[in-house]
């Protein structure tokens, strides 16, 4: 039945019936253009670091969603695509690897496709009261060499979901457990509704290293589950929830106002490389994209490497025309006068 469930969602999501009319709040924010830069395109510095090693621009691909069949195709296209490319890479969720050794991709050959990039693993908050705990948590992360685990929290989409799983008490403690005895950083990240500038400075002070805002203004969870709902009255319930959530762009000025010394990562309707600069530019050390490359990472490396291309480039036209030689001079770069930052 899960697995079943996953390929509902991955059908729902590549069809275009998962989008809502929240905003990610990035059309508000806009940059001050330098007309002229004083600097040479080709020596813009987009290189960072992130959990300790080096990538060549500050994206990661953010967790997907799949059936182990097609969901083992879309991890091998993207670590390729992310290994040539130099990116980060967080996989979709490992409960049925972990439950039912479907590895589905989720293997030791992940790794060898993307033996230098950093590589996170993940699986939901949920599961922490559902049996879950650090030895699921470490088998996470030795299946697939991982340098981090991400633990998402859902709670609207189980909320909305009819075989969702309701009972989240006590979990902030669970996590903070979970942190203190992993031995490898722990991610929180929303998947599409952000994180309180509140609650992230809670997981941080529970030792969290890692807050993904994933804010609404992409990928409606409630959306998906309206769709894929048996009766009108399931439908009903999950489509008054389609538009909820905090939009990105605040998730991250919040987040990194709260949190100042936290890696924040910016994720959820993340478009283009236009968008990922202005994350940047309120906060974010690393822009994370799913549903964006979702198509491409059906199809092969090639096209995910494509996709990802045009995004690197729109980041570094952005950095062009606002005079940013680096990421540190993006994140100070000038703002039109009565909008965000």
């Amino acid at each position: 039945m899960l697995t079943d469930r996953k390929n509902e969602h991955l059908d729902v999501v590549l069809g275009g019936r998962a989008g809502s009319q929240a905003t990610t709040g990035f059309d508000e924010i806009v940059f001050e253009h330098a007309a002229l830069p004083e600097l040479d395109m080709d020596e813009i510095d987009l290189t960072t670091h992130f959990l300790g090693k080096r990538i060549s621009a500050p994206l990661l691909v953010s967790s997907m969603t799949g059936g182990p069949a097609r969901a083992a195709v879309i991890n091998e296209n993207l670590a390729i695509a992310c290994q040539s490319l130099g990116l980060a890479l967080a996989v979709g969720s490992q409960r049925v690897a972990l439950e039912n050794r479907e590895l589905a991709g989720l293997g030791a050959e992940l790794r060898r496709h993307a033996p230098d990039i950093p590589l996170l693993g993940n699986f939901g908050a949920a599961q922490l009261n559902l049996g879950f705990g650090v030895d699921e948590a470490r088998r996470a992360v030795d299946m697939i060499g991982a340098d981090a685990l991400i633990i998402h929290l859902n709670p609207l989409q189980e909320a909305v979901q009819p075989e969702g799983n309701r009972n989240w008490r006590g979990l902030l403690g669970k996590i903070e457990a979970l942190a203190g005895t992993l031995g490898v950083p722990l991610v929180v990240k929303e998947v599409g509704a952000g994180i309180s500038a509140r609650l992230a400075r809670r997981l941080v002070d529970a030792g969290v290293a890692v807050i993904d805002v994933a804010g609404a203004g992409g990928t409606s969870w409630a959306a998906v589950e309206a769709e894929r709902s048996k009766t009108p009255e399931q439908a009903a319930i999950a489509r008054a929830f389609v538009d909820w959530g905090q939009p990105t762009a605040h998730a991250i000025a919040e987040a990194r106002a709260a949190c100042p010394d936290t890696v924040i990562v910016g994720s959820g309707g993340v478009r283009n490389g236009l968008d990922a600069a202005k994350a940047i530019r309120l906060g974010a050390d690393i822009v994370g994209q799913a549903a964006g490359v979702l198509h491409a990472a059906t199809l092969s490396p090639e096209a995910v490497i494509a996709h990802l291309s045009v995004v690197v480039a729109q980041l570094r036209v952005a950095c062009f025309c606002t005079s940013s030689i680096d990421l540190t001079a993006l994140r100070t770069a000038s703002l039109q006068k009565g909008v965000m930052g």
